[in-house]
């Protein structure tokens, strides 16, 4: 039995202490050790089996840290982490105080760049070569690892013709498995399967080039015969000139991304050019295991243990019945309006399934669009749905919704265009951590003006709230709600107007007003039930709009309470309670005002009850700090 390799292995360096011979077997090794950890600890999972042998590749032939390999969205990092350190640590992974689930520069050397959002490998890799290049530093190397999925975004394409005029020396990798967490849509996918599928032109004109960048001497300068016959032999053979060539941008490849031994030897010889490169590999997503590989979107993420050799749940489905998700009730509920009215049209940015926009897709597929992870784009294109006067739904999660906010100030609101944003994962998201948290959008569009922004505190009220948008001169509005279950079983009641701007009070009291925005206001409840509990009279409203501010609403409370405690699930400067705290000022209360939410600061990743704790937004830590301020006050 062949010597176990991969508890060998701390850093690189001892990877390069092993034979070419020897890294298969290193390969099978890391990828049986993510599916075992990954199988009771849950986090990213496919994606990081399809890159296993070519992250072993870079790691062999490039010196990391020194040499800098950037990672695009950080899906596929698990086996770069094993490697560089944190295989002993690997089990904390996503847990609170634990190792990231994504390349984090604080957590070590050999994240060269923190990412969580798509798209942006090629332009931090880029200013890295020309930041080498600046310092002479002639022997650094710089790596972006970027998905084809990731290719779709603007900023790779913006990164992609920079790159061709400061030519730079630096590669770019492009892990090609026509997948996203969905299959990746559109021109540059068909694009990619052209060229994979020109295989006698790749493999010739990669030999050529190869050949050339072997020779040393004068011969074979940019006017030398050899080169100028290079030259003609693409422009001869390759009809429909392949993209990265013309911007001037050595392309090799397609080739196997699992033949490990041929990805060391290709990236020993792209190490030797100067200038920019791209290297396209096929992969597999899910690589190695049958369950992930037969359905990747479904194994892109697990979130339940399970048996790392059938890939079954290993405990059974609980018979008790659980509330829908938030994003299945807005799938279930958006294809139910689109019945009654034919102008609504659905749109995503690569994330139907985790959208559920896929249930209105498979009924009404022409009605639906994924745009792929172009979060701009998808904005401006249902402005230019809704100026032609249909209603698009335009579902994009809250964190990456922070890259269109140009769109959504110019081209939305400036116009006052009828486009509904619906705003999944909104709040703290957990185990993703800080890149992924939609705690900023409140803070974010709040100084819109035209935008209307709504939060439902259950199901039945995202529903009303999505009817309520489709309405007849609604404007611009933005939906925001939790990743996850709702509260409330019975959902599918029928659907109503809320007027807008209006909140409602849920309890009257004369101590405390609680005003809450959004789900957190099913905890908000249970406070004041507490409260009540220990002789403190707290009223309870459900604000129900971030904007604009029920006035009517805020009045009573501040006139029916000495003191105002906002609780919001976004962030603390800036968003409701701020509003609130204005409002206060303008009416001239003299009472306190308590904002709960999310503090100034970017808040790691962790169970949602534990970053809630963390936060002090927490059931318990709010008592406490409305029973520590009526106590000082008192005192005083």
């Amino acid at each position: 039995m062949a010597e176990e390799l991969l508890k060998t292995i701390k850093t690189p360096a001892d990877l390069k202490k092993l034979d070419v011979s020897q890294l298969p077997q290193l390969c099978d090794e890391l990828r049986h050790f993510i599916i075992e950890q990954m199988s009771h600890a849950p986090g990213h999972f496919a994606a990081s089996l399809g890159v296993v042998e070519l992250t072993v590749a870079i790691h062999y032939v490039f010196d990391t840290p020194y040499d800098k390999l950037v990672w695009d969205v950080g899906h596929q990092a698990y086996g770069h982490k094993i490697l560089t350190g944190r295989r002993e640590a690997f089990h904390t992974n996503r847990k609170l105080n634990g190792i990231s689930g994504f390349p984090n520069i604080f957590e070590s050397e050999y994240d060269a760049f923190g990412v969580g959002h798509s798209s942006t490998s090629i332009s931090a890799a880029l200013g890295m070569a020309i930041a080498a290049r600046l310092s002479g530093e002639k022997d650094r190397h710089v790596v972006a690892v970027i998905g084809d999925g990731a290719l779709t975004g603007g900023e790779a394409f913006e990164a992609l013709n920079n790159m061709a005029s400061a030519s730079p020396d630096m590669l770019v990798i492009l892990n090609d498995n026509n997948m996203a967490i969905d299959k990746v849509t559109g021109g540059m996918s068909q694009y990619l399967l052209d060229i994979s599928t020109s295989g006698l032109y790749n493999r010739l004109r990669n030999k050529i080039s190869q050949y050339l960048d072997r020779k040393n001497d004068s011969a074979t300068g940019k006017n030398s015969f050899l080169t100028k016959l290079n030259n003609s032999f693409k422009n001869l053979v390759n009809h429909q000139t392949n993209m990265f060539e013309g911007l001037n941008i050595r392309y090799f490849g397609p080739t196997d991304g699992h033949d490990v031994k041929y990805l060391v030897s290709i990236l020993r010889d792209l190490k030797r050019i100067r200038g920019p490169k791209m290297l396209h590999v096929i992969t597999v997503k899910g690589k190695g295991f049958k369950a992930a590989e037969q359905d990747p979107t479904k194994w892109h993420a697990v979130g339940k243990s399970f048996d790392p050799e059938t890939g079954e749940p290993l405990s059974p489905p609980s018979s008790t019945p659980h509330p829908p998700r938030f994003q299945d009730v807005f799938g279930e509920t958006v294809l139910e309006l689109a019945r009654q009215n034919d102008k609504i049209l659905g749109i995503t940015p690569a994330m139907p399934s985790g959208c559920s926009l896929n249930i209105m897709m498979r009924e009404m597929p022409d009605r639906c669009f994924d745009v792929g992870i172009a979060e701009q784009h998808a904005v401006t294109f249902a402005a230019g749905l809704a100026i032609s006067g249909y209603i698009p739904f335009c579902n994009i999660y809250s964190t990456f919704a922070q890259r269109a906010f140009d769109q959504v100030v110019h081209d939305v609101a400036l116009q006052n265009l009828n486009v509904v944003f619906c705003f999944d994962r909104a709040g703290l998201v957990g185990a993703d951590g800080a890149t992924h948290h939609g705690v900023f959008d409140i803070a974010m569009l709040r100084p819109i003006p035209n935008l209307i922004i709504m939060s439902p505190i259950d199901e039945p009220q995202l529903r009303d709230m999505m009817y309520t948008a489709q309405l007849p001169n609604s404007g611009p509005i933005v939906i925001r709600y939790p990743r996850g279950e709702g509260s409330t079983i019975d959902w599918r009641t029928p659907m109503s107007p809320i007027p807008i701007g209006r909140g409602r009070r849920l309890r009257q009291g004369s101590d405390v007003a609680l005003l809450s925005l959004g789900p957190i206001g099913i905890m908000a409840a249970q406070v004041a039930d507490t409260l009540a509990s220990l002789g403190i009279s707290a009223a309870h409203y459900d604000l129900r709009f971030a904007k604009p501010i029920d006035e009517d609403l805020v009045s009573e409370a501040i006139n029916s309470c000495r003191l105002i405690v906002t609780i919001e699930d976004g962030a603390r400067e800036g968003g409701v309670g701020s509003a609130i705290e204005e409002l206060a000022h303008d009416h001239g209360f003299r009472g306190n005002v308590i904002r709960i939410g999310v503090p100034d600061q970017f808040i790691a990743h962790g169970s949602v009850p534990e970053l809630y704790k963390l936060c002090h937004m927490d059931h318990d830590s709010i008592v406490a700090t409305i029973q520590q301020h009526i106590k000082v006050t008192e005192g005083l």
